[in-house]
This record gives structure tokens, C-alpha cells and sequence, in this order.
């Protein structure tokens, strides 16, 4: 079993409480170059009961000097450190972008970011929203006097392209994404509309390894053990609990199954959930992931597919053939795998499922399904569209 990770006021996120997401307070980040001296990754990782996947903002290089912030993560005293040693060469942050309306693990940094990065202007999708109140951006901690609205007449030169997807109705709220065209480096951003899965852990969630190797096992009898076939298996787990929620091929005891087995748990302490493990694998869960993985292609991830962007098709549309016309040869999400080799017809047919085309096991998105069916009778999604194809 490996040691519990060291606690560090390097890695401290003071604000976690509002979005209470693991790992809370203490999150590690990972600066990654992807163009040597213009374009950097920062990754830090977040979930829910272990099930942990990067979260990642970009940072670009302007030619005109300083920066520029996709998708802010939180500005802990490691992430501002890893920033500062960019700033000390190439000049401050000129901009801040917050790319999505209802990305609330994405939301809930901007503020502390912009406090943090005194001279840059943030810019906003429209249609930002908040719940249960609706209020003001400012009332959310975004510095008034500097924050503005994003349109595609975007103020950074030619340099980039923009393509708004505005506020797909969701009853509660909105949808929206902002994705924005390096055309310098042919890199393409967007923050959750698609992804990319690796088939190995990425390495910042491998700087913890202990959720991959508490998913990996078979039973709660079962000690933690790390080797890199473990890893592996708990990795490919958790992307099939991440997109399906409650994947066909596992099963979960009853209450009392759980207590007996919980008993034999050679863990029971906080960290380990004091012995409870109510998972259980069938045989057949390696074939949903592979099927899942799809050999790491570009995708729509499931949620986004089921309860989302099939409400407004058409506007969905709209928005997939304006990206499809720039020049892109990768792809940064803020989810998943990054930078992914790929162009326009790669991200084509990742929407390809607005056309009735899935190559998802159908079995796993039962729950999804179900879920929209509720919120849709409820009331609180409204009907899909009718494909307009």
C-alpha cells in the first residue's frame, strides 16, 4: 500500500468548499509544455469517492508580449509559482477566459485567479448563470471594472479565432462553451464538448496513485496494492464510472453485503472508506472500456450526448461546422487526454451521434437514458429536438 500523500501548503485551495470535490483543500499541479516556449498545460486533478480525472488550463504565449489563460484551475501557491516563472520571461497575464457557462468545477477559480493575475482583463461566455440565486458575475468574485463579455470579435489579433456555442436551454440553467482557434500553432481549445480518452493513467492523477489502486480491486478483502497492471485497471474503472455513472458491468451489494465485507478489510480507516466496497466487477467491464476507448479518438462525452447537446440540435450543429473550418492539427480539452492529435474530420465525427450514430455499448448509457427521461417528463430538461437531418 503506498503512504498517504504528504500534506503541503504548496498544494493548499482554500475556497473548496463551495465546489467540495476531491481532492478538497490539497491539490498537486503538473506544468506540461506543448509548443517549447509559447503553449503550456497546467493539470490538477478532481472527482468524486476517488473517481479522479485532470482538470487542465492552457497558457499561451502572446506574440505582442505576456500571456494568455484558458480555463482557469485553482491558483494555489504551486500553480501561481509554476505561472510566475512564465510571467518572469515572457511578461504578465494579459488575459483571463472563462470558456463555459455551466462548467460550475470550472467557475468556481476564476475569481481567486483574477485576483491573483492583478493587470488582466477576463473575458466571459455569454449567458453565465448561477444557482439557486441568478446573480451578477461580480457578485461571483470576478473583478467588475475588468471583466468583460466574450463575441467572436475577440480583442487578441489575428492570431486567434473564436466560435461561441450560446446557452443551450437546460431548465435550470444554460449550456454554452467558448472554443478558440490558435491558428500560429494549429491548436484547437475547447473546454468540455469533447475529449479524448488515454488508455493509460495520465500522469497527474498517477502523482496520487491511491484512487486508480483503490478502484483496481475485486473485493474489500482486498489489500491495495501498486503495481502498474493496478493502475491500469483502476484508471480504465474510473472512466467507465465517469461516463456512465453506474456502468452495466459492475454491480453494487446490498447494504448488509457491504457491511459483512467491509469486516474483512485489511483498510478500515477515513482514507480507505472505512473498509466499504460495494463494487462488483463482472468479467465483461474490459470490453466496455474498450469499446468506451475507441482508440482514444475524439469524442462527446456521454452526459453531454444524452441530457445536453441533443436538446438544441440544430445550434449544436451550427457551432460543430463553424469549428470544422478552421485549420486545426490538435486538440487541448480541459478533461482527459492533451494535446490530442487531431483535425476537422476527427471532430466531425465525434458529433456524429446527432446523427443517431454511437459507438457507446448501449447497455452503460441505460442510467443516462433514464435520467433524461425523469428530468424530461419533470420538466426540468426540456424535449430533445428532432434531428434535422
Amino acid at each position: 500500500m503506498p503512504p498517504s500523500p504528504t500534506y503541503s501548503p504548496d498544494w493548499q485551495w482554500r475556497w473548496w468548499l463551495p465546489v467540495p470535490l476531491y481532492p478538497y483543500s490539497q491539490r498537486r499541479t503538473l506544468r506540461r509544455e506543448v509548443i517549447p516556449e509559447w503553449v503550456w498545460v497546467f493539470e490538477q486533478i478532481q472527482g468524486v469517492l476517488y473517481v479522479v480525472t485532470p482538470i487542465r488550463m492552457t497558457v499561451l504565449r502572446l506574440e505582442t508580449g505576456g500571456l494568455m489563460v484558458y480555463a482557469p484551475i485553482a491558483p494555489t501557491p504551486e500553480c501561481l509559482r509554476l505561472l510566475q516563472e512564465l510571467v518572469d520571461k515572457y511578461g504578465s497575464v494579459q488575459h483571463i477566459i472563462l470558456s463555459t457557462t455551466s462548467g460550475i468545477e470550472h467557475k468556481v477559480f476564476v475569481g481567486s485567479f483574477a485576483q491573483a493575475c492583478a493587470s488582466a482583463t477576463v473575458y466571459v461566455a455569454p449567458g453565465q448563470w448561477s444557482f439557486p440565486l441568478n446573480l451578477p458575475v461580480s457578485w461571483l468574485g470576478l473583478p467588475a471594472r475588468r471583466t468583460q463579455l466574450l463575441t467572436e470579435k475577440q480583442p487578441w489579433g489575428e492570431r486567434f479565432d473564436l466560435a461561441i456555442l450560446d446557452s443551450i436551454e437546460l431548465g435550470l440553467g444554460k449550456f454554452g462553451e467558448v472554443a478558440v482557434f490558435d491558428r500560429r500553432f494549429q491548436i484547437l481549445l475547447v473546454t468540455d464538448t469533447v475529449i479524448s480518452i488515454p488508455t493509460t493513467p495520465p500522469e497527474v492523477v498517477q502523482l496520487d496513485p491511491y484512487p486508480l489502486l483503490f478502484h483496481a480491486r475485486e473485493s474489500a478483502s482486498d489489500p491495495v496494492v501498486d503495481t502498474p497492471d493496478q493502475r491500469l485497471t483502476g484508471w480504465q474503472r474510473i472512466v467507465l464510472f465517469t461516463f456512465y455513472f453506474r456502468p452495466s458491468m459492475v454491480k453494487i451489494d446490498k447494504t448488509l453485503v457491504m457491511l459483512r465485507a467491509a469486516q474483512k478489510a485489511p483498510d478500515k480507516s477515513a482514507r480507505a472508506f472505512w473498509g466499504l466496497y460495494p463494487f462488483d466487477w463482472q468479467p465483461s467491464w474490459q470490453k466496455s472500456f474498450d469499446q468506451t476507448y475507441d482508440q482514444g479518438r475524439l469524442m462527446v462525452a456521454p452526459i453531454l450526448q444524452q441530457l445536453i447537446l441533443s436538446r438544441q440540435t440544430p445550434k449544436t450543429r451550427t457551432w460543430v461546422e463553424q469549428v470544422a473550418q478552421w485549420d486545426f492539427q490538435q486538440v487541448i480539452s480541459c478533461h482527459f487526454q492533451a494535446p490530442v492529435v487531431a483535425n476537422s474530420a476527427d471532430w466531425r465525427r465525434a458529433f456524429e451521434f446527432l446523427d443517431g450514430k454511437s459507438h457507446l455499448p448501449g447497455e452503460d448509457l441505460a442510467l443516462l437514458r433514464d435520467i433524461d427521461g425523469l428530468l424530461s417528463r419533470s420538466g426540468v430538461l426540456p424535449a430533445v429536438t428532432v434531428i434535422d437531418r
